[in-house]
């Protein structure tokens, strides 16, 4: 097998560049790639020594390919050559290819048996996809196709069974996104291993092809997106094993979809997440701070005290003195290469904490930064008399138009990490490195975007506080699901300090800047009370919530991953009460198939050991869009075609997902429920729909399917009765339901104050629900309401009978309820109804 020699200015560069072509490579049929970069690893440079050595090692008989980035490499390199041995020359290769895509379709060339001229021609072809999908802009669309690719039709050489004799298999592509580098690299792999096959694919939705299977830049070619159909044809000695590898390879979306764990649940490593308790158990402590912050699956943090974290601010670089033009080159390289080290960190780091797919997107940024396009406009820019950061700027404002302007919603999203690779390097140009995410303390933001939600750590950030945003934002409830306490609306925070020491608790909505001591004794006390209480609710989380008087209600969790169904089952939730599939499959450019979906509710209920799970149909609109289901644009989103309205016009994706669902209820306990419904009508048109896909099914819809609907606007709150004759349940939706009661926009933070559940005017259209439903209907609660044990308490006053929670609140709320008696509860919920206003009702809560 060929080697590969890795020759760059930054060592960290070069490292990170091995390190994502080594993601492509089947571990198994690995050639050996060595780097020679940098003068050490911190200076940048080349060494011909070092080259000359590295093409040594490298050298296994069968000849070398040697990867450039620029400048001084070539001249190394050519130098290197005179050093070693001439037979050893002979068979090495310079090439000109793009160092970070000449090096994967390289390595997996090699890896599928290509010699050197192949593997050579294969890097050499690295941009082919790329400036096809770019146009002239790239400055490459002229590059000619690979063999055996579009524009080359000749037949491939089939050996002695010839053309006519291949097989043909049709496959299936349901990769997220397509055929892109790491499925394709997957696909060629599989090709690599059966040697005496030779394989030709084309893409039978858009005519491409055909190309040769072991050609990385063939495949990337084809353009063959989810949903599309390929066709194989193998022929040669082993032809039709290699096509059953390839279909159970497909199956799998080219390794792009997440497979159920062995032995059924469980999390990546297919065991369920152990409940961290104690003062080892992932504690953070902020600068100047003594509290412990309890973090995990199952704690559901109200307080913190810590020093404040900032984001990162606004990069200014007036301070900038540019140089000449070799001092600009230079920074541009210090700069490449501090982001290198960057992204390469937060690679380790997230593949770590959440898991390689999420890690992937830093995989995509280490890519960006060896881009050609990126890249040599830059250095062009510069040598023109542009400071580096003048020549960044402009060049990250042409590529990412040309993402915005194309038309597949995926690709266009990927112009923000353009923008993102772009303010890393523009940070390292004014000496500040990216990084904020590692220090410890209390976060302090204008709004919290789930983005930033997602990617905290808990072991490092005690907790949150937003300037603006209300409580029931998206941000906000991922922060909390995943166990960090958040205060909202805190505009006493605005312009404060970084490393100013603060305590808060999101309870009572207390905010301290500078505490004293003693104030700190009462947090850190505070703090200590509670963590000690949630050590104990994780002991009988898993037991039902039976109230004094033995009132039983059910506490389920609202789910939005198969990762929060584990977290579900660790806090002892009896089930799903929201599964939101908009959130499970709202990542991808084309709609999910009905399999997939059947495939990811089992697994959800798998984690959840069979427990009953309630699928809400789609739930989108304008202010919330679905990548695959396209709106027009609307004045007023939150009063236009949301939930179950934006179906009406073509109910294709709401039938296949009834589908789904049906498929899956023939099983395993499902309930299905549609989003916002307002008229007996949607109600019956939604039956309607749900008939229509059942009638796929040989046996129709099945018995145990329980069905219902949300109520979130008022119209439905004051007629429950005739929307629920025809159902089985009703389940509030709290979020929307304040919004639309209130009139104040859940994500305005000017009315976050305004938007609460326990304004007496929503109360009453709750009670008005419990009490007004037809008879037998049971009514359930999903929503941020529900995460909150004193809310919960006067809930099940007001007559829910089942909760839906964050994962993380479950064992509080049912905690809450153990400790009261159904009277009681009722009591204060009638209390409440009369109250004057939500402060009154929060006084009452906090008193009883």
């Amino acid at each position: 097998m060929i080697g590969i020699v890795v020759v760059s200015h930054s060592r960290a560069l070069a490292e990170a560049a091995v390190a994502l072509a080594g993601e492509m490579i089947d571990p198994d049929n690995r050639p050996a790639i060595k780097v020679a970069a940098g003068l050490d690893a911190e200076t940048f440079g080349t060494d011909a020594a070092a080259v000359a050595e590295a093409i040594g090692e490298a050298d296994s008989g069968d000849g070398v390919l040697v990867l450039l980035d620029l400048g001084s490499a070539v001249l190394s390199a050519e130098m290197a050559l005179e050093f070693v041995d001439p037979d050893v020359a002979e068979r090495v290769r310079l090439s000109s290819a793009p160092l970070i895509e000449g090096l994967v379709g390289a390595a997996v060339a090699a890896g599928a048996g290509a010699d050197l001229e192949a593997a050579a021609a294969e890097a050499e072809q690295g941009l082919v996809a790329k400036s096809r999908h770019l146009g002239a802009e790239t400055g490459v669309a002229d590059a000619p196709p690979p063999p055996g690719g579009e524009g080359d039709t000749a037949p491939l050489d089939t050996g002695d069974a010839g053309a006519e004799n291949a097989l043909t298999r049709e496959l299936a592509v349901h990769a997220p996104h397509g055929l892109h580098a790491r499925p394709a690299a997957r696909f060629v792999s599989e090709v690599g291993r059966h040697r005496g096959v030779d394989v030709q694919v084309r893409n039978l939705d858009t005519g491409s092809g055909p190309v040769d299977g072991r050609s990385l830049t063939g495949i990337a070619t084809l353009d063959a997106q989810q949903g599309h159909r390929i066709e194989v044809s193998a022929s040669g000695s082993g032809a039709a094993d290699l096509l059953d590898a390839l279909e159970s390879l497909a199956q799998s979306g080219f390794g792009d979809l997440a497979a159920p764990e062995a032995g059924g649940g469980g999390t990546r490593a297919g065991a369920q997440p152990e409940p961290r308790v104690g003062p080892d158990a992932g504690t953070g402590t902020g600068t100047g701070a003594t509290a412990q912050a309890m973090t995990g699956p199952t704690f559901a943090l109200e307080a913190a005290v810590g020093r404040v974290v900032l984001p990162d601010g606004p990069i200014t670089l007036d301070d900038y003195a540019p140089g000449d033009v070799d001092t600009e080159l230079a920074a541009l390289d210090r700069a490449l290469g501090q982001a290198a080290r960057e992204l390469t960190e937060l690679v380790a780091r997230t593949t770590e904490r959440v898991g390689a797919d999420e890690a992937a997107v830093f995989q995509a940024h280490l890519a960006m930064l060896g881009d050609p396009a990126l890249d040599a406009p830059v250095r062009d820019g510069i040598r023109s008399g542009q400071s580096a950061p003048a020549a960044l700027r402009g060049r990250v404002a042409e590529l990412r138009g040309q993402f915005e302007g194309l038309t597949d919603p995926y690709q266009r999203e990927r112009g923000a990490d353009v923008t993102s690779v772009g303010e890393r390097l523009l940070r390292a140009l004014s000496g500040v490195e990216s990084g904020a995410s590692d220090r410890s303390g209390v976060l302090v933001v204008q709004e919290l975007d789930p983005a930033t939600a997602v990617l905290l750590d808990p072991t490092r950030i005690l907790g949150v506080i937003t300037i603006g945003g209300g409580s029931t934002g998206h941000g906000v409830l991922l922060a909390r699901a995943r166990g960090l306490p958040v205060l909202t609306g805190a505009s006493a925070a605005q312009g404060i300090s970084e490393g100013t020491l603060v305590a808060f608790d999101v309870r009572s909505r207390r905010l301290e800047i500078g505490p004293d001591l003693e104030t700190r004794g009462e947090f850190e006390s505070l703090l200590s009370d509670r963590s000690s209480a949630r050590r104990r609710m994780l002991q009988t989380a898993a037991e039902p919530a039976v109230t004094i008087d033995g009132h039983e209600v059910l506490v389920k969790a609202n789910l939005a991953s198969i990762e929060d169904a584990s977290l579900a089952a660790a806090s002892g939730a009896d089930g799903s009460g929201l599964v939101r599939t908009e959130a499970l499959f709202g990542d991808r450019a084309t709609a999910p198939s009905v399999a997939e979906q059947v495939s990811t509710f089992e697994r959800i209920s798998e984690e959840l050991s069979g427990a009953t799970i309630t699928i809400r149909t789609w739930d989108v609109g304008g202010d919330k869009p679905l990548p695959f289901h396209p709106q027009q644009a609307e004045a007023n989103p939150f009063l236009g075609q949301r939930g179950l309205r934006a179906f009406r016009g073509d109910a294709t994706l709401l039938i296949d997902q009834l589908e789904a669902i049906c498929r899956v209820a023939r099983e395993s306990r499902v309930r299905v429920m549609f989003p916002m419904v307002t008229t007996v009508e949607e109600v019956n048109w939604a039956l309607a729909r749900l008939d229509e896909a059942a009638g796929r099914l040989p046996d129709g819809r099945p018995d145990a399917l329980e069905v219902g609907i949300m109520i979130e606007v008022p119209a439905a709150a004051l007629r429950p009765e005739a929307l629920s004759t025809l159902l089985d349940f009703v389940s509030i939706g709290s979020n929307d339901l304040v919004q639309y009661t209130l009139a104040a926009e859940r994500g305005n933070p000017a009315l976050a104050e305004l938007s609460d559940v326990v304004d007496p005017a929503v109360l009453q259209l709750i009670r008005a629900t419990v009490t007004g439903v037809a008879e037998g209907i049971d009514v359930c609660l999903c929503g941020d309401a529900a995460s909150d044990p004193d809310v919960a308490r006067l809930l099940v006053g007001l007559g829910v009978t089942e909760l839906s929670a964050t994962a993380a609140s479950v064992p509080g709320v049912k905690d809450a309820l153990r400790r009261s008696t159904l009277p009681d509860l009722q009591d204060l919920a009638a209390r409440a109804l009369v109250a004057e206003s939500a402060g009154e009702v929060r006084d009452l809560l906090r008193r009883t």
